[in-house]
């Protein structure tokens, strides 16, 4: 099925689609990678580290990962749509830790050209892209799952208000607009009551 024939925003929620997949229904199997994939591939993409990343090792990394997750959700229960989001994200997220540790542990050699200028990050430009990265990571935490998975839909997985409403069984994209809206308040207020050291 393309992709064209796919709505981008269906009534259908995940907990259905993901009921009917378990029956061994393929388009709704399609359409749950279509709804997930595209936003997962664009997370993973700015997670993995610049020395591992390659974009069609990124694209078969979260499609293997998602279709692998989607097999073994028999026991998973669902409470609410952004469950599986939270779920997938998640695993996508250990399969790049597993990435790394694998692409670190194998031995790699570079001849250096020193006419080669260096664009990469200094070693203090890294520790404070960390650091925000932790800060961040640890506000985000500290908010309500609800909160935690409107903001982390909207800013790192980029779905549209939309699509967030009917991910959240919101009555509409405002509704969903104004949710996101409200998370991002209280992060901003957990990141301001945690200043750096």
């Amino acid at each position: 099925m393309s992709q064209e024939q796919l709505p981008q925003t269906d009534g259908d929620s995940s907990v259905e689609l993901l009921a009917r997949v378990r029956k061994g229904d393929r388009e709704a199997l399609e359409r749950l990678l279509h709804r997930y994939v595209p936003a997962l591939r664009r997370w993973a993409t700015g997670r993995l580290p610049r020395w591992a990343r390659d974009m069609a090792e990124t694209e078969d990394l979260v499609q293997d990962t998602v279709l692998k997750s989607l097999r073994r959700l028999d026991s998973f229960e669902f409470r609410h749509d952004g469950a599986l989001q939270a779920y997938l994200r998640h695993a996508v997220m250990n399969r790049i830790r597993d990435e790394c540790r694998r692409v670190a542990s194998r031995p790699h050699v570079d001849l250096i050209d020193d006419r080669m200028p260096d664009n990469g990050l200094s070693p203090l430009e890294t520790a404070i892209g960390k650091e925000g990265v932790a800060k961040y990571e640890t506000a985000l935490q500290s908010l309500r799952d609800e909160d935690r998975q409107a903001i982390v839909g909207r800013v790192e997985m980029g779905y549209s208000y939309q699509e967030l409403a009917v991910m959240f069984g919101k009555p509409s994209a405002d509704a969903a607009r104004i949710s996101v809206s409200r998370a991002l308040m209280k992060l901003a207020e957990a990141l301001r009551s945690n200043p750096p050291k």
